[in-house]
């Protein structure tokens, strides 16, 4: 063009970021400052978008300066983008202290501090902030619902999910795909796979996101020819399958023992759908061919594939030779995994768990010391479970809950009975340290998940279902032991930990014990 205006800069700059061209959005933005125009409101919103899609917080702090030299610091346009560049660099304070000054609190200016809470992780803070907003008058839309509902996802609060389901029907916002993606995530991680499915059945027509978080859902609770099923009509409606559904899909075939099937999807993946494989993608085959004991074929795996491997695929092949109590490959692909995570103490549990397996004790011995001279903390078992809108959280040996006590007499009890009953032997196997067979048992009995589920026993009626929630994988024993009381108690029990759903039904458990 021989002569450039404002209209025709500020549409090279908002353009480019439009499309996530972010670089050259900023190089536009760039040389039309040195070209003396003046960017309006949505040039500069757009500058800090994509500050914050390139996670640029030294430049979005630079156009910061700017905004408040051109007069914008009022703006609602230009501060709401500022606050959400502010968000997705991990700086929250400064976030809420933009949106604090606005002169007025917009829906997008409270949708921009929620989502910020969302995404870094504050899933108790994004749901004061939900009450806040209606406190203000502020009336929730799907972009707040999709953020709330996901924090709810995130630490399992069936509860109160369900009552801003509630607000969300009243308020029409169901009808938006995203927003059911999101509860139909929330319903799975609560444990409430049928109530997953009664949200997906009400969307006729609805997209591919919607479908692959259905398929999701089924892996994670271990519905894997469910999921395969699902994926097979949602090809016959003419629906795309993306990186995410294929993840979803080689999930629920690596914790189901469907290899077969596992390595047809695999390949279809990139030869039919052409998607590349991420390692995420490698990891759940080798996840897939750990489980099924083909341990040599999962590390060639590893070596050969075209993407560069991350401590998350060594790590869960080191899990597949403590399954398979393969203690010398498990020594060997440990020091793979501490290479890229040195401190990592989930690594150094697995390697002393497949030597403790083999009996080796003087190992086990010589991993502990190992984390000890490297200051490596081992990550304590917490498990939590909501009753009557209240969250309470044990961990091992919990002696300081206040109904501590009655806890352990009880669960005492319980365990004398599924002895008595079901012939239930503690599998003092899974303690990884050489003790007496009392101070085995012991151990084993005060694990945070059997605290957990003797509590809520004692305090929901019988025939109601038990939902407990663990951030490590549930033991062997406390599996073998949840069989039993699911039989006993005539109870079901549902219990999420690290790696997926295990649904406790009349002595049985939804993963086949495949887990």
């Amino acid at each position: 063009m021989p002569e450039k205006n404002i209209a025709t800069w500020n549409a090279m700059v908002t353009g480019s970021i439009q499309f996530e061209c972010n670089e050259d959005g900023l190089s536009f933005f760039r040389e039309m400052h040195q070209s003396c125009f003046m960017p309006d409101e949505f040039a500069l919103a757009s500058v800090l978008r994509g500050c914050a899609g390139l996670r640029a917080l030294y430049a979005g702090r630079q156009v910061h300066g700017y905004v408040m030299k051109c007069g914008f610091e009022f703006n609602l346009v230009v501060c709401s983008s500022l606050a959400h560049m502010y968000m997705r660099t991990k700086s929250l304070d400064e976030g809420e202290k933009v949106i604090k000054a606005m002169p007025i609190l917009t829906v997008v200016a409270w949708n921009t501090l929620i989502a910020g809470k969302a995404q870094n992780g504050y899933s108790e803070g994004v749901l004061q902030l939900y009450k806040m907003m209606k406190m203000s008058g502020s009336r929730p839309d799907k972009i707040t619902f999709v953020s709330v509902i996901s924090s709810c996802s995130e630490i399992a609060i069936l509860g109160q999910g369900q009552q801003i389901h509630a607000e969300a029907l009243k308020s029409g916002a169901c009808s938006d795909v995203a927003v059911s993606s999101s509860l139909i995530g929330m319903y799975s991680k609560c444990g409430c796979l049928e109530a997953s499915l009664k949200v997906f059945s009400e969307h006729e027509n609805g997209d591919d996101v919607l479908w692959s978080s259905m398929i999701a859902a089924y892996a994670f609770h271990g519905q894997g020819e469910e999921a395969i099923h699902l994926f097979e009509e949602m090809q016959g409606r003419g629906l795309e399958a993306n990186e995410v559904t294929f993840l979803s899909l080689l999930y629920a075939c690596s914790h189901c023992g469907l290899r077969k099937k596992g390595m047809e999807l695999f390949e279809m993946m990139e030869k039919q759908c052409g998607l590349k494989p991420s390692v995420q993608h490698y990891t759940c085959m080798v996840d897939l061919l750990g489980r099924s004991g083909c341990l040599s074929e999962a590390e060639d795996m590893i070596r050969s594939m075209r993407v560069k491997p991350d401590a998350a695929i060594w790590k869960t092949l080191l899990s597949a030779c403590k399954i398979n109590k393969e203690a010398d490959m498990a020594q060997r692909i440990a020091e793979e995994v501490l290479r890229l995570q040195p401190q990592d103490s989930s690594s150094y549990v697995l390697l002393a768990n497949a030597h403790a397996s083999a009996g080796r004790w003087k190992d086990v011995s010589e991993v502990w010391k190992a984390m000890r001279d490297k200051n490596v903390k081992k990550e304590p078992g917490v498990s939590w479970l909501e009753i009557k809108n209240q969250v309470h959280q044990f961990c091992m040996s919990d002696k300081y809950h206040p109904e501590y006590e009655k806890i352990e007499s009880y669960l005492k009890e319980l365990i004398a009975e599924i002895k008595k009953k079901k012939g239930y032997v503690p599998d003092t196997a899974s303690v990884l340290h050489d003790m007496g067979v009392e101070e085995k048992e012991y151990n084993l009995t005060h694990h945070s998940e059997k605290l957990a589920v003797a509590f809520a026993l004692m305090h929901t009626p019988p025939g109601m279902p038990i939902r407990i929630m663990k951030n490590l994988r549930i033991c062997g024993d406390c599996h073998a032991a949840f069989r039993c009381i699911s039989e006993v108690r005539n109870s079901e029990i549902v219990v999420r930990d690290g790696s997926r759903f295990h649904h406790f039904r009349n002595g049985k458990c939804s993963c086949g014990d495949y887990w």
